[in-house]
């Protein structure tokens, strides 16, 4: 049935019936409906209207309860019918921004700072998505002696971003070795991709002609190339926020909700899965039933992506379909626009 058919009144009513569960977590009932809106019609009126929404599919009983819920439709066909983006109030800007100060701080730092605050301005939990580096092509990369037995390995990569590893080496090895083994992997590696160097690198290696140190630590990266350039684009991306605003809203109120939560939680493989493909969808909202997982089915994911160059990734909440969409929607978009600036 398209959204269409409904008609003025079943729109006023609906719209209604959606604010009040959103504010109370309680069924809305027609006399509460006619006491707080003013819709020109009497309870019985309402209620017969409330029927009629609900053998469209747009609200339901919840056991024998007089009042009616909102269906995952019926917040379908509101987040539809936002005009626009509510905008962070002017206290939420001034506490995002200054959360997501400009810093040298690592980007999973940024992220993890922007999924904690959001999760504190939505009462939801924030997530966030780093980018995958597969596709980012290598500037220039420096090696670093930290110790006798770890160089530090800095990438600097197209999109600007710069990430590090350490490389175990079995011993001290020669300043000059270093050096010579550095100025090699920039000549061969420098303006590919992470992807093509993983793909090719032992045998972009393997005919260099050095002496015995500089073999050394070459064999390392021929070996270990595809960890060294393996830089993370799994589940062990996704950042979390905490789950206790979140854990506080009355849909969790019982231990079985609870358990369900804490699961989700610790599956990131799940939300890896499920946010990854958002990286370049733009504002993306799915409620309830529209996820594909259907360990999903009860929670709303509002995400909007960020980009800078070739690097994208993906910031936002989770929550209950429940929820204030305008102006989690609204707080969602400014967040991931913050961070964009950040990366760039």
């Amino acid at each position: 049935m398209s959204f269409d058919a409904l008609s003025d009144r079943e729109i006023r009513v609906l719209e209604a019936v959606i604010q009040v569960y959103i504010e109370t977590a309680e069924p809305a009932g027609s006399q509460t409906i006619a006491q707080r809106f003013p819709l020109g019609v009497s309870s019985a009126t309402i209620r017969n209207t409330m029927g009629e929404l609900e053998e469209k599919g747009f609200l339901y009983h919840p056991h024998t309860s007089a009042g009616r819920i909102p269906t995952d439709r019926a917040y379908r066909w509101y987040v539809n019918s936002l005009s626009r983006l509510a905008p962070p109030s002017s206290e939420d800007q001034r506490m995002l921004s200054a959360e997501l100060a400009p810093s040298r701080s690592a980007l999973e730092e940024i992220l993890r700072r922007a999924a904690q605050v959001l999760g504190v301005l939505t009462k939801e939990l924030g997530v966030a998505v780093a980018p995958a580096f597969d596709r980012v092509v290598l500037e220039k990369l420096d090696l670093v002696q930290v110790s006798t037995e770890r160089l530090l390995l800095v990438f600097h990569l197209k999109s600007g971003a710069v990430r590090t590893i350490f490389v175990q080496v079995s011993g001290t090895l020669p300043a000059e070795s270093v050096s010579r083994v550095a100025q090699l992997l920039n000549e061969r590696l420098a303006g590919l991709t992470l992807l093509e160097i993983r793909n090719t690198l032992p045998e972009r290696l393997r005919d260099a002609e050095r002496a015995a140190d500089d073999r050394e630590l070459l064999n390392i990266f021929i070996e270990e190339g595809e960890e060294i350039f393996g830089l993370p684009a799994g589940p062990e991306t996704v950042v979390l926020g905490s789950a206790q605003m979140l854990a506080g809203q009355p849909e969790f109120a019982s231990s079985g909700a609870i358990r369900d939560l804490l699961d989700l939680t610790e599956r990131r493989d799940l939300l890896q899965q499920a946010l990854a493909a958002r990286r370049r969808s733009g504002l993306t909202i799915t409620i309830g039933g529209e996820n594909a997982d259907t360990r999903l089915a009860g929670f709303t994911l509002v995400t909007s992506s960020y980009r800078s160059g070739e690097l994208t990734g993906v910031i936002g909440v989770i929550g209950p379909t429940r929820m204030p969409y305008d102006k989690i929607i609204g707080l969602v978009d400014h967040t991931s626009r913050l961070v964009e600036g950040l990366m760039e």
